[in-house]
């Protein structure tokens, strides 16, 4: 039987009615990944071990008459910047080649705790840098619409996994588009939650005013559920929150939200697929019975020029641990500072390089007002305009990228084309909002058509709304 095509949904009433065990599911999708993944690159690391005893474990407590949670028995995939105890966790660098985790994510631990069988840890691009998996230290993950397409980063493995059914769900992380971006090039849902709702404990950090974990799954109402058990406060991420997280089971009452269309993110420069497709599904809302509204965000040109500013620093500022001192000592040298810039210079790919450069740069003596700061000002006037279009909206729709996806190399010689990949994603990182990314329609591997998504963006912890706008217009 394949199991590939299951939801989360679909897999949690088919093992309650006892149509198929845990331990089966599980092995089915480790044989599949065996099987496909040597052409898409998703996975680095296969826990095949304690993928089996957990599914075995599940099925032990439905033999007991015991009832589950809707993620008991389900196989998903964790992007490799979150530690596993036990095992590797490169973020698919080399200077962290052999790093073992010492403890469990909070996220991990929580999905633990749900009973879900974790397969493996997926490819992605060095410490999150990147918008394509090109930048992996290890291997450069394929589109499964098209291999000679890129999945889309930071995340693209998880994306990837998902898409290819080797997975029923996903773990990524998003500082600037890195979960909604490859979800929209795999044509998988993939939601960013506001800044402080799922702990970053465990996280390597990237960004850290601007990094959120988030899930990828096949529908909305499948990463309603994974978000729904990794969400809520922890003491180990003092910007971690509790909150009132209510999904919608009226869907009819959905419709009384009002979108909005910032005038900003539709002005040109998208391809006619993308054009397109956020125009099939705007018609498709508008049928649905939404009402929409024109808004403006008047700073959102300003977005990506302090998000190059922001983003950096923080990473000049988080990447500073790994000096060839702590984690692994991988360089034979007589001096100190010969140890940090061997092991930095060698050990760190170009697009990690470029960024502490460019972070170090805008932080240092003379040139921190002149950017840094003045970026922050930027990021507050970005608030702002969201804060000000919440007053006439309930939720925000875009498009997720300006192209569908493109192909592996096409830009990898300019950073500043690559950049421009999260041209409609990063504004929703720098104000701390909620993001879906929601395929336009369902797209079939192998017919021909890369797919298209766009995006909804929510008011602060109201992913309730975003995720029952997903609903309802993927249930028609």
């Amino acid at each position: 039987m394949d199991f590939s095509n299951l939801t989360i949904k679909s897999f949690h009433e088919g093992l309650k009615n006892k149509k198929f065990s845990a331990l089966e599911v599980a092995q089915s999708f480790l044989n599949r990944i065996k099987q496909e993944d040597g052409k898409i690159h998703a996975y680095l690391l296969l826990l095949e071990e304690g993928a089996l005893a957990q599914a075995e474990k599940v099925d032990s407590i439905l033999a007991a008459g015991k009832e589950i949670g809707l993620l008991s028995g389900a196989p998903l995939a964790l992007k490799d910047n979150m530690l596993v105890s036990g095992f590797r966790a490169t973020a698919a660098s080399r200077i962290l080649e052999n790093y073992v985790s010492s403890y469990d994510a909070t996220v991990v631990k929580k999905l633990k705790n749900e009973g879900a069988v974790i397969l493996g840890k997926t490819n992605m691009d060095e410490f999150a840098m990147g918008s394509s998996t090109e930048n992996s230290a290890f291997n450069v993950t394929h589109n499964p619409y098209d291999l000679e397409k890129v999945p889309g980063g930071s995340s693209g493995g998880s994306a990837a996994a998902v898409a290819a059914g080797m997975a029923l769900g996903a773990l990524g992380s998003d500082t600037g588009g890195s979960i909604r971006q490859p979800a929209a090039f795999c044509g998988v849902v993939g939601l960013k939650p506001t800044y402080g709702s799922v702990s970053r404990s465990g996280l390597m950090a990237m960004a850290s005013s601007l990094d959120q974990i988030g899930p990828f799954a096949k529908t909305v109402e499948d990463a309603e559920i994974i978000f729904n058990a990794i969400r809520d406060s922890d003491p180990l991420d003092a910007t971690s929150r509790n909150f009132d997280f209510s999904p919608a089971k009226d869907l009819e009452k959905i419709k009384n939200l009002k979108i909005g269309l910032p005038k900003e993110y539709f002005i040109g420069g998208l391809s006619d697929e993308v054009k397109n497709g956020v125009e099939e599904a705007i018609a498709k809302l508008k049928s649905l019975g939404f009402k929409f509204k024109e808004i403006s965000l008047l700073h959102t040109k300003y977005a990506l020029s302090a998000y190059y500013i922001i983003m950096p620093a923080e990473v000049s500022a988080n990447l500073a641990r790994f000096d060839g001192i702590r984690y692994e000592r991988g360089v034979d040298a007589s001096k100190l500072i010969d140890i940090y810039l061997k092991t930095r210079g060698e050990k760190f790919g170009a697009e990690v390089r470029r960024r502490v450069l460019l972070g170090t740069f805008v932080l240092s003596a003379g040139y921190y007002d002149a950017y840094y700061a003045k970026a922050q000002k930027v990021r507050r006037l970005i608030q702002n305009d969201f804060l000000e279009a919440f007053k006439e909206v309930d939720v925000i729709l875009t498009p997720v990228t300006p192209t569908p996806a493109f192909k592996i190399g096409e830009k990898a010689d300019d950073p500043l084309e690559m950049y421009l990949s999260d041209i409609f994603t990063i504004s929703a990182n720098l104000a701390g909002l909620p993001g879906v990314s929601i395929p336009v329609k369902k797209y079939k591997i192998g017919g021909g058509e890369l797919p298209v998504g766009f995006q909804l963006i929510g008011k602060h912890f109201r992913e309730a709304d975003i995720l029952g706008v997903g609903k309802m217009y993927e249930s028609n």
